[in-house]
């Protein structure tokens, strides 16, 4: 039964009797003589307030101990009992600073201006729901239960800045569905988890040195969260998951010099999150766990590679960002990043949209030779992993030899240049080939007419020989003298001299390019009868097949035929 009246506190306790005598000259109280204003030690019966008489004197009192305007501020008390506000209207402020309660205050649904606990012991806060026009502040509070107000309506901050609140395996603050100005966590330390699951914030959540362990719940749930400000995490110590699943950021996630340790489990989810701002993950920062953006949405990443995850540990699929600044920005440090990812770990083999979005973000930022070192690296993974899925081992042969092609002569197609060095490669092989043909005498006239010519029958007699010739119906002496070949012998003939001259360099090209006509393969073909010739005439078909080939290739290059999709 609650008491009407304040005779019904009679008699009244010291302290009590001092905060009375305050509230009727309007000053405010601080409790214990010489140290006033101290943190009473627990069973101090000079400083005990009774909770009851509290909220008897917050909800009005009465005539002669009207609170002052302001509310009522005690300062060094020992509140014994449970001070209990739930669903009361109070339009003054709440100060129980550096006071020590024996239980939870309670202010769930509760209206009021602000409530100030600063520096004081208390089990908990139990206040769910609450309408705080002001702030709820618990700076320096040590708090060694939950700090309860999901659902509420804070005006001001949320402020626990160097509050220490011990509630292992449960939550220290659920502060799930609040609508506030700020979140304030600086120099926190807090055994236990923080919830602000679907919290909207018109300022930042400023977190800076928190430290805070948890070992079942995520150590901060903000997921859906929503803030107009930064999520400012900067010199944080977590132990535990920072969980920001589909959360929205409207400037920036501050983790500079950010420890985020949870070996083997999620350390930073921001999968289907947004950051319209910047993502900083540098300085001394550190992730040892999986670090999951997945269709994550960033306006700027900042990172170091000493910050990036183990490998295996990091998630990327589907993760958008505008641009990467202050960190590594080469197509070798970032691709070293990409293969931190291990699709193989979530049941999958091969994630592209990391790779194409890298190369995008390069082209973007006008590194354009980077940006196709990535799409090649790119095509080099994702045809692997579809010859890992191919139905059979002829089939995956297959696979792997029309890659092998298609990498050292197209780069996938990403450098289709790359085929005019294999064809000026080919060309000058052809040329040695050719050239070394005519050494060996190993090319002939490529002509029906020659071949049957007096002078060629008649060049390949030494001058010594003779030939009875069924043509001319009589014996006819050689014209080749002696080590001459037949071919020479030709040359030197006056019927010779309108016949095209042999060129290697330009059969090699004509060879290579089936579509040149240049006259030289009219002219001119390898000669498979003398010694060599055969693998003249061998190399001679090989280049005519390479040529196609390879200009096949180029067409398919240059127009995007061979690239995966």
């Amino acid at each position: 039964m609650m008491e009407s009246c304040l005779a019904d506190f009679h008699p009244l306790l010291t302290a009590e009797q001092e905060i009375i005598a305050t509230l009727r000259s309007g000053d405010f109280d601080r409790l214990g003589g010489e140290a006033a204003g101290s943190l009473p030690d627990a069973g101090d019966a000079t400083r005990a307030v009774r909770a009851d008489l509290l909220r008897f004197l917050l909800l009005g009192g009465e005539e002669g101990t009207r609170p002052h305007e302001k509310g009522i501020r005690v300062q060094g008390a020992w509140v014994t009992g449970t001070l209990d506000l739930e669903g009361c209207r109070i339009p003054r402020d709440i100060g129980l600073k550096k006071c020590r309660l024996d239980a939870a205050p309670i202010l769930r649904s509760a209206i009021i201006d602000s409530v100030f606990l600063d520096g004081s012991i208390m089990p908990g806060l139990d206040a769910d729901r609450i309408e705080a026009r002001g702030t709820i502040s618990l700076r320096g509070a040590v708090i060694s239960g939950a700090v309860l107000v999901q659902g509420g309506r804070i005006g001001g901050n949320l402020d626990c800045n160097g509050v220490k609140i011990d509630a292992s395996k449960d939550h220290a603050i659920h502060a799930e569905d609040l609508d506030v100005y700020g979140v304030l966590l600086r120099g926190a330390v807090i055994k236990g988890s923080i919830c602000l699951s679907g919290a909207r914030l018109s300022g930042d959540v400023d977190a800076f040195n928190l430290r805070i362990t948890s070992d079942d719940k995520p150590a901060i749930d903000a997921g859906a969260i929503e803030t107009r400000g930064s999520v400012v995490l900067r010199s944080a110590h977590i132990e535990g998951t920072l969980r920001l699943v589909s959360a929205r950021i409207s400037s920036d996630l501050i983790l500079k010099n950010a420890i985020l340790s949870n070996p083997g489990q999620a350390a930073l989810q921001l999968n289907n999150g947004v950051i319209l701002g910047v993502l900083m993950l540098n300085g001394r920062a550190k992730v040892s766990g999986v670090l999951d953006l997945t269709g994550a949405t960033i306006g700027t990443i900042h990172d170091t590679i000493a910050a990036w995850p183990e490998a295996g540990d990091l998630l990327l699929n589907r993760c958008l960002y505008q641009a990467i600044a202050e960190g590594p920005v080469d197509a070798r440090t970032r691709l070293s990043w990409l293969a931190l990812q291990t699709p193989e770990r979530w049941g999958e083999d091969f994630w592209p949209q990391p790779y194409e979005h890298l190369a995008k973000v390069f082209r973007d930022l006008g590194h354009d030779e980077h940006a196709r070192s990535v799409l090649i690296a790119k095509e080099r993974l994702q045809r692997r992993a579809r010859r890992r899925r191919a139905p059979n081992r002829i089939w995956r042969i297959v696979l792997g030899i029309t890659d092998g092609v298609l990498a050292v002569t197209l780069l996938y197609g990403r450098q289709p240049l790359l085929v005019f060095a294999w064809l000026f490669f080919f060309w000058l092989m052809g040329v040695g080939v050719f050239q070394y043909a005519e050494r060996i005498r190993a090319i002939m006239p490529n002509s029906p007419v020659v071949l049957r010519s007096l002078e060629w029958t008649l060049c390949g007699l030494h001058r010594s020989q003779s030939r009875f010739l069924i043509t001319t119906r009589q014996e006819m002496s050689g014209l080749a003298a002696e080590g001459q070949t037949q071919l020479d012998c030709f040359k030197n003939q006056f019927e010779a001299t309108g016949y095209p001259r042999y060129n290697p360099w330009m059969f090699s090209l004509e060879t290579l390019f089936p579509i040149l006509e240049i006259g030289q393969k009219a002219f001119w073909r390898p000669d498979s009868s003398q010694p060599g010739g055969a693998f003249v005439i061998a190399f001679f078909y090989f280049q005519s097949l390479i040529g196609w080939a390879l200009s096949l290739l180029a067409v398919a290059g240059f127009s995007g035929l061979v690239k995966s999709r």
